[in-house]
């Protein structure tokens, strides 16, 4: 399954001159020498031991009771979450091909979904959303034709479509979850959620109409109004009438996995004083994805535990060491398996050593102005 490559709009047509972002350093991108940082080690450590203590002394999860929820999963349930969420991954590699065909880039769902692991891995054991930065410095180290800053611009459009589905299903979940009337506390969250959504239009109202307007107004130094020229390119070459609406339906399905593998787990576990339901796990579930953008630790670690928790036990009213079970089995396929898996890939794939992309991938037209 290849994505396909899309007539560029007026704006991609016209080759725009000017200076390329540099292939960061090796050293600067290493994820070895990442793991060794002080920085990189508390933003692991303080927030587990923050999860442990709230669990213990705020929640009082009963650990022996933990313990044997998990052990009495339903392993067939579980393989289902773990297969569904898993599936999601080669939806995001050829969404990710369909973006970048449209800035001229033919990219093939196989090698997509391969780099996107990667930075998942990154994203699991390394604060900050680094893995994005990674993903771009694959990109360029497999393909040096490959302009940086258009595919920070891909990146960008993927998160601003990832948090507008985030938002739009987790508000339709959380009205269908919550029909009979909403907790106070989920009456904050859904106006977060259109917050959110009304945000990101008028960025990318901005973005589109005042952008380049904005930077040469406050005198920014042309070179780097070139460069935001090509980023605005891998935002808005993707965005058109044509491109959006397959964009949406791919977006759908990528986070609907999310919610589904919620779901399974809590079949899995089979808790008789636990009522989620579709729309419930759903809910529950992009807000957890929503909480992963917290950037003070790798993969939202200790944001994401906590926040889901208090929405389980406050807003469904789920018995606490239930809902610790919930989260910790939910995570450990969310986070701990990529860590695991993406680890045996980092360790055996060459694009980490430039190897390069499956032949047909590469510049699509006119090659020179994706270099430039």
């Amino acid at each position: 399954m290849e994505p396909p490559v899309t007539e560029p709009g007026p704006a991609a047509r016209e080759p725009i001159p000017g200076p390329e972002l540099e292939v960061p350093p090796e050293d600067t991108v290493s994820l070895g020498r990442r793991l060794r940082q002080p920085r990189t080690i508390l933003s692991i450590v303080v927030p587990i031991v923050l999860v442990v203590l709230v669990f213990r002394l705020a929640f009082n999860v009963d650990v022996a009771s933990l313990v044997a929820g998990i052990r009495q999963a339903n392993a067939v349930w579980l393989a289902v979450a773990f297969v569904v969420f898993y599936a999601g991954f080669p939806l995001r590699g050829y969404r990710w091909g369909r973006i970048l065909a449209a800035t001229r880039f033919r990219l093939g769902t196989v090698d997509g979904t391969e780099i996107l692991f990667l930075s998942w891995l990154v994203n699991c054991v390394v604060p900050a959303k680094l893995g994005d930065v990674y993903r771009a410095y694959l990109l360029k180290l497999n393909a040096p034709v490959a302009s940086l800053s258009r595919t920070f611009g891909t990146v960008f459009i993927e998160r601003l479509l990832d948090i507008f589905a985030i938002a739009v299903l987790g508000l339709a979940a959380g009205f269908w979850s919550f029909r009979t009337g909403f907790p106070p506390d989920i009456q904050f969250v859904i106006a977060l959620g259109i917050g959110v959504v009304v945000a990101m239009v008028a960025l990318l109202l901005t973005l589109r109409n005042f952008g380049r307007g904005i930077l040469v107004r406050f005198r920014v130094p042309h070179r780097f109004v070139e460069l935001y020229d090509k980023f605005e390119e891998g935002v808005f070459g993707a965005i058109g009438l044509r491109h959006l609406p397959p964009l949406i339906v791919l977006t759908g399905l990528i986070w609907a996995t999310e919610g589904f593998r919620l779901f399974f787990v809590v079949r899995a576990l089979g808790f008789p004083d636990v009522e989620l339901g579709l729309s419930g796990a759903f809910f529950v579930a992009l807000i957890g994805s929503l909480l992963t953008a917290v950037p003070l630790s790798p993969a939202g670690l200790g944001t994401v535990e906590l926040g889901v928790s208090a929405v389980l036990v406050y807003a469904y009213g789920i018995p606490q060491t239930e809902a610790a079970t919930i989260v910790i089995v939910d995570r450990v396929i969310s986070v701990f398996s990529i860590i695991v898996l993406g680890g045996l890939l980092y360790v055996v794939s060459g694009k980490r050593r430039g190897s390069g992309l499956a032949p047909g991938s590469g510049p699509v037209g006119d090659a020179p102005a994706l270099a430039a």
